[in-house]
């Protein structure tokens, strides 16, 4: 998936429907080092603060 989308998909998701990453990760079973290091080769980074990868 284009890590644009992802991004904003998962962004979506955590700002509507979750309180962390753990929590969309658990409810999914996504795996959230996978998921971590994937947007990270585009430079994105979870900021635990806001709830979202910036």
């Amino acid at each position: 998936m284009d890590p644009n989308l992802l991004v904003g998909i998962v962004n979506t998701a955590l700002r509507n429907h979750f309180e962390s990453l753990d929590d969309l990760c658990l409810s999914h079973a996504v795996d959230k080092d996978a998921l971590c290091q994937q947007l990270a080769a585009e430079d994105y980074e979870y900021i635990e603060a806001a709830n979202q990868f910036r």
